[in-house]
């Protein structure tokens, strides 16, 4: 089985001197037209995600023509709030951990599994993972972190529009054609490759119908934010606990100092047949839960109870002839190894990596192009063993074994560091 520190990448990026840039038409002229006009990009990014913005930031510091539609404007809520310690190298390319401390995102250590009838579980810390680069990851909230990832990509010379929709998508031999609509206005602008960083809509996914679910994984997640959460002091409080149930799983993510996101996944189907409004579900299963209950004696809900479609699938291919999928439109895995923002990040930087290469280097686009679509896929080949091993009786009691059996700590702490 590969590791994921043995999933590389083509090669860094080359940043030349200002004068080799060359002047490109700007949107914005094209959006106050009357009439339907076309600029040429060498990249067009649907989506403006973690896996959008890191392609764009990085082609963009390379000299390269590059413009990302992202539908909805930033700041948007969005789940996925606990990260990997796997992206910090990428985070460093990209320059943002000052960033990121400004933003005032709390320092993870690690993570602690629980099961629901234990008063304490197995804490693993990723300073103590196989081949340990760092010791730390980030519990963010989602809408600020992409934010600073997207506003990241402008600084680094990426075109952003924000609240404008990619409706149409047309190949050629030397060109990719996309129909977008912004203010209620229909236009088209060409490049010749784009990336699919769409998320779980995936417009080429949908388009060529490509997209597999895994029906055993058909599960959903309800959750809220709350204040007043009792957390453990010094670094185990920054930890992300996991509370594994029979038929249910629930999580606690530190985000602040007074903030916590806690959530219950279970199958959707249970949701369903409870008949229940979500917040009434929500209350009744952390009220139902001992740990959980006893950590919330004082908390109080500051959100809305979200309720999100864990329905976990996969792209049946990530590249054609001037296209590549990432992040989310690659595919989605569980979120129970919090594996959504690598797979985002590190699509996001391979896209990069292979598209300045054959922007460069136009024949070896079926070569590169291929060589992406297994890296990706073996990257998430790792998370989908687990995350199938996570739903066995046989990987809890293991895990949860007061002897580090088989070494599964640290090699857990594998694949999430």
């Amino acid at each position: 089985m590969h590791t994921l520190a043995q999933i590389g990448r083509v090669g860094a990026l080359r940043r030349p001197d200002a004068a080799a840039r060359r002047p490109y038409p700007k949107l914005k002229s094209l959006l106050t037209s009357n009439t339907m006009s076309v600029a040429m990009y060498d990249v067009a990014i649907i989506g403006g995600g973690p896996a959008g913005s890191t392609a764009a930031a990085l082609l963009a510091l390379a000299g390269r023509r590059v413009i990302v539609f992202e539908r909805e404007k930033f700041p948007r809520f969005h789940i996925g709030e606990s990260l990997l310690p796997f992206s910090m190298k990428a985070f460093t390319r990209l320059g943002l951990h000052e960033k990121f401390s400004r933003a005032g995102f709390m320092k993870k250590f690690g993570g602690e599994i629980v099961g629901a009838c234990s008063e304490s579980g197995t804490k693993f810390y990723f300073k103590d993972g196989y081949r340990s680069q760092t010791d730390h990851a980030y519990q963010v909230t989602r809408g600020d972190f992409d934010k600073v990832l997207l506003d990241h990509a402008v600084e680094c010379g990426a075109e952003v529009h924000e609240e404008t929709s990619v409706d149409q998508v047309e190949f050629s031999n030397d060109e990719v054609e996309l129909g977008i609509k912004c203010n209620g206005s229909f236009h088209s602008i060409r490049a010749r490759y784009v990336i699919d960083a769409s998320g779980r809509t995936s417009v080429l996914g949908r388009k060529f119908k490509i997209k597999k679910t895994y029906d055993h994984l058909q599960k959903l997640s309800i959750f809220a934010h709350y204040d007043g959460v009792w957390r453990a002091e010094g670094i185990d409080g920054t930890l992300t606990v996991l509370i594994r149930a029979i038929d249910r799983w629930f999580w606690l993510i530190p985000l602040s100092a007074e903030r916590t996101s806690v959530g219950v996944v279970l199958d959707s189907e249970a949701f369903r047949n409870s008949k229940l409004r979500a917040e009434d579900f929500l209350e009744q299963a952390l009220s139902e839960q001992p740990i959980i209950a006893k950590r919330m004696t004082d908390a109080r809900r500051v959100s809305q109870v979200y309720v999100e479609a864990d329905f976990s699938y996969r792209s049946a291919r990530l590249h054609g002839d001037r296209w590549l999928l990432a992040g989310d439109a690659a595919g989605f895995i569980d979120p129970i190894f919090s594996s959504g923002v690598f797979l985002a990040v590190f699509s996001g930087e391979l896209c990069a990596d292979v598209l300045n290469e054959v922007l460069d280097h136009p024949r070896k686009a079926r070569r590169l192009f291929a060589g992406y679509e297994r890296a990706v896929n073996r990257a998430m080949d790792i998370y989908l063993r687990f995350v199938n091993a996570w739903y066995t009786k046989e990987f809890i009691e293991v895990f949860l074994a007061p002897r580090n059996i088989l070494g599964l700590a640290p090699a857990v702490n594998a694949v999430l560091g």
